[in-house]
């Protein structure tokens, strides 16, 4: 709904304020043409609005970076390139890439809170860790990480069993056949989200058994993403780690 058609429907009695101020606040985005920046996001959700940068191209990355950096002095992206970050860096000096995790960040100084545990099954799922715990970092969470920790030598999970129990959310990544999450998803009292990774010999179907084992787990408390989304589960997680904190 229009601006001025709220107003008038205000004026007119047809809504109250508690109504149009909820109108307004669903309303409020910035068209580009080709994108619709969602600035009342933060307000609305929780958190502001993260960039997927894979596929985009550069006019449009560039003026979308832009508008939300004036807006909000941060930015977040997930699955960017080095070619995406040396063009962006042109008009934005002071930000950020992470090779590992993708990440393409211009990120104000913030305080972080509570506690994420991120867990992965090997070395090679830490790239979709690093952009869980980079996203739950982005949005204030403090996060430890527990990486290289699989069931093929089950003794090194267990060794930081302590750790991960003081955690107010657990982050489990895996590929192969994704058995970590229902192993971890059994020892702690707090939620659990696995990721299944793309990680794994053929028939690992680039990450689809590992997310069919998860799906289909036998432990409580455990929710799942899909396949290599990182930012996802960081986002909840995220999510779970304010709402712990605050109680």
């Amino acid at each position: 709904m229009e601006i001025k058609k709220i107003l008038e429907q205000l004026k007119s009695g047809q809504l109250s304020i508690e109504e149009a101020e909820k109108e307004i606040k669903n309303n409020q985005y910035e068209d580009l043409g080709y994108a619709k920046i969602d600035h009342n996001r933060k307000e609305r959700a929780g958190e502001s609005e993260v960039v997927f940068c894979q596929g985009k191209p550069d006019e449009f990355l560039s003026k979308i970076y832009m508008t939300i950096y004036k807006e909000n002095a941060e930015v977040l992206g997930t699955r960017a390139t080095e070619e995406q970050y040396e063009l962006l860096k042109k008009d934005i000096p002071i930000i950020e890439y992470d090779k590992i995790s993708k990440i393409l960040k211009i990120e104000k100084q913030k305080e972080k809170i509570g506690n994420i545990a991120i867990c992965t099954g090997g070395t090679a799922d830490i790239p979709v860790a690093e952009e869980a715990a980079q996203t739950a970092e982005f949005f204030g969470s403090k996060v430890e990480r527990i990486y290289d920790v699989g069931v093929a030598g089950i003794h090194r999970v267990l060794s930081q069993r302590e750790k991960i129990e003081k955690a107010n959310c657990v982050i489990v990544i895996a590929g192969m056949e994704g058995a970590l999450g229902s192993v971890v998803a059994g020892l702690v009292k707090v939620p659990v989200i696995a990721v299944p990774t793309s990680i794994g010999y053929g028939a690992n179907f680039g990450g689809l058994a590992a997310l069919l084992s998860m799906i289909n787990s036998c432990s409580n408390g455990m929710s799942v993403v899909n396949i290599d989304n990182g930012c996802g589960a960081g986002y909840i997680a995220n999510q779970i780690n304010k709402l712990a904190t605050k109680k």
